[in-house]
């Protein structure tokens, strides 16, 4: 395809719209190159993520980046030539990066992907790529630099929170997990859902893996999936089909899509999945921007409906395997029709061909250094080559916490302070059946039979005689079943600390009656950058514990009891039995729909203000006295703090449930994070807002 202009009725939508400042895209992919010429104008920015690092964008770093570019350039001239072998040029290019350091040529990689798919959804009419939306806001945001952790569960659910917070239209996600089971980490699934809820399109590929395969998040409930075919209309046969993709995937182009890359102006052509995705990204939002035009709220399911059931099912004459072509063919006069009631008229539209490139393009241009400040995390807005605006660059400030572009990013460090279950794994079939032959067998109605060490019970009493057994365990921190963190036991105290992982193991499995029974634990640690791969394939971070201050293992009655019994003065007028259901409502609140990770200071102090339920149950005491309900969380950055520390206020706001008019109440108390075990300031401090 010569460029995006052919696409079917693509030139006609833009004599409509080019696109609306107001819809706002979030790109979850690598991080992309925000000084190339096609990004020149576009209101595109980028967010620093605090759940990866990116690697030192330094000499070494360009040099290979420079070889990277040109190599692909001489490719891209290879690929012209009649005679072109692509097994030959597969065997070349793994030649060619073989001697590259993996986290530069990994880094690389990211930000090529990135940078052509951003060029197709933003770049600017009349430069080197002329993209489908190029009116329209964008954010990158990436789910990782350098590491093997772009496909990481952890990782996108931090990066679709992200974009959640920047209240975007859409989520272009671009990573591919692959699945067997189409089922995704609960923490994950639950905030593509909570994204949809808020009525926002996500767009995902459907995945290369050549056959009837499926990925997540394209396979999940009510993302639009995007499958590639060539440019004669033929599904390729890398693209993944089958499943739920046939009910809710559509085809686009993904041949020859030209598209910018890192490092130069000169544009290059790309295929696949990923590249036929952002087309549909890019339609998806000149959609939105026709209903603002019209009047109407951008609405992420009727702009999902329209593409999906106008889509053009493939004739079974013309193409061998039609399943392949899921529900069938982008139709973009199709979805306008039935978005707006309307047809799409045509209109000459020869001043926005591509082909009018007004910018110099024949020499690879000189890359500006970004400069790294505060250990090489930070980006500073005074090197970005192309002055769009100040907030050119979103950055997350590690130490000052600053909002940018939207986004409030909460300070990061090393430290950890998470809830959640303790669970273990093998890592390996030897591991596991080492174990299991070390086990005594059990007998159950008088028969014997061999041990189990997923039986946590049987496993609980093997530890209890062999203690020294724990260390062959991977032990983690679950939420809702999932792993999301592995521990690493290190330091004189390690003894105690696999010892306290016993006794919460055996609380766990306890009955929930019984009064050694545990339903939640707290883990404070520091993260480090190792991972660890599970049984399952899953690799998880790596969090080091050297203490077992922090450590601790409570059901939520209980943790209720100990608040309350500090409280008696306080309970004098109010109704314990309203009390109990109040607080037991926050915990729980706290636990499953404010579930975090732990890792920036926002949800430390979230998490240690469930932990230590004093100061939350003293603002109860007094909310639910004067007959009130719980309404809102807040966690902010505290304005008032002692040295060297990092302070956040806990807002518990309540409201009259049988007097909307009443003023809300309002009450205050502040944490302090920069130790690994946090730690509470000052007195609950209580006023009233308006309704």
């Amino acid at each position: 395809m010569p460029d995006l202009i052919t696409i079917r009725g693509i030139s006609e939508l833009w004599t409509h719209t080019k696109g609306d400042s107001r819809i706002k895209i979030a790109i979850l992919d690598g991080a992309a190159d925000l000084d190339r010429a096609c990004f020149k104008g576009a209101n595109f920015t980028q967010f620093k993520p605090y759940w990866t690092e990116d690697i030192e964008l330094n000499d070494e770093y360009y040099h290979y980046l420079k070889l990277a570019t040109e190599f692909n350039q001489q490719q891209k001239a290879k690929k012209q030539d009649p005679d072109h072998d692509k097994e030959e040029a597969k065997k070349e290019r793994e030649a060619f990066f073989k001697d590259f350091p993996k986290p530069i040529q990994t880094r690389i990689d990211l930000s090529s992907h990135a940078t052509h798919i951003s060029s197709t959804i933003l770049g600017q009419h009349g430069s080197p790529v002329a993209g489908i939306a190029p009116n329209c806001t964008a954010i990158n945001i990436p789910i990782s630099f350098a590491g093997d952790d772009f496909i990481s569960f952890v990782n996108l659910t931090h990066a679709i929170n992200e974009a959640l917070k920047a209240e975007v239209n859409i989520i272009h996600i671009a990573a591919c997990h692959p699945t067997q089971s189409g089922m995704a980490q609960e923490i994950f699934a639950r905030a593509v859902k909570q994204c949809q809820d808020s009525n926002i399109l996500i767009v995902a590929p459907g995945g290369n893996d050549k056959g009837e395969c499926w990925c997540i998040p394209s396979i999940l409930p009510d993302v639009l999936t995007v499958g590639a075919m060539r440019d004669d209309g033929q599904p390729f046969k890398f693209s993944n089909y089958g499943g739920d993709y046939q009910q809710k995937g559509v085809m686009a182009n993904g041949e020859n899509i030209l598209g910018a890359e890192p490092g130069t102006d000169i544009p290059i052509k790309q295929q696949g999945t990923s590249c036929a995705a952002p087309i549909v990204t890019g339609i998806s939002a000149l959609l939105m921007s026709m209903q603002l035009q019209r009047g109407e709220k951008p609405n992420a399911e009727t702009v999902r409906q329209a593409i999906l059931k106008s889509a053009i099912p493939c004739d079974p004459k013309e193409v061998e395997e039609p399943e392949r072509c899921l529900l069938g063919k982008l139709n973009i006069p199709g979805a306008y029709n039935l978005l707006t009631g309307e047809l799409l008229t045509t209109v000459e539209t020869s001043e926005i061909r591509p082909s009018e490139i007004t910018i110099s393009v024949n020499t690879v241009t000189p890359i500006k250094r970004i400069e790294n400040t505060i250990n090489s995390q930070l980006l500073t807005l005074s090197d970005v080559a192309t002055p769009r605006s100040s907030s050119a660059v979103a950055v997350a400030n590690i130490t000052t916490s600053q909002p940018t572009n939207g986004i409030t990013a909460s300070a990061v460090s090393k430290l950890v302070y998470v809830l959640g279950t303790i669970g273990y794994d093998f890592g390996s079939e030897a591991r596991r059946d080492s174990f299991k032959q070390l086990m005594p067998p059990v007998e159950i109605d008088g028969i014997t039979i061999p041990a189990n060490p997923y039986n946590a019970s049987q496993l609980v009493n093997y530890l209890a005689e062999n203690p020294s057994e724990s260390k062959s365990l991977i032990w983690t921190i679950n939420q809702e079943l999932n792993p999301i963190y592995a521990l690493e036991i290190k330091g004189g105290f390690a003894a105690d600390i696999y010892e306290m992982l016993n006794l919460i193991l055996a609380g766990q499995i306890e009955p929930e009656s019984s009064d050694d029974y545990v339903e939640r634990v707290s883990i404070p640690g520091q993260i480090t950058d190792k991972t660890i791969t599970l049984f399952s394939g899953q690799e998880l971070p790596v969090i080091t514990i050297t203490n077992i201050r922090g450590m601790y293992g409570w059901k939520v009655n209980g943790l209720v009891d100990a608040a309350l019994q500090t409280l008696s003065e306080e309970l004098a007028d109010a109704n314990e039995i309203e009390m109990r259901r109040s607080l037991s409502s926050f915990l729980k609140r706290v636990y499953f729909d404010l579930q975090n990770l732990g890792k920036t200071s926002k949800d430390r102090a979230l998490n240690f203000a469930a932990t230590n339920a004093f100061q939350a149950a003293s603002s109860f005491a007094q909310a639910v006295s004067t007959g009130m309900e719980l309404d809102t969380i807040e966690i902010e950055k505290s304005p008032f703090c002692r040295v060297n520390s990092d302070c956040w206020d806990v807002k518990l706001k309540f409201f009259d449930p049988e007097r909307g008019l009443r003023a809300k109440k309002v009450y205050l108390f502040t944490i302090d994070v920069s130790y690994m075990i946090p730690v509470t300031l000052g007195q609950v401090r209580s006023w009233s807002v308006p309704k």
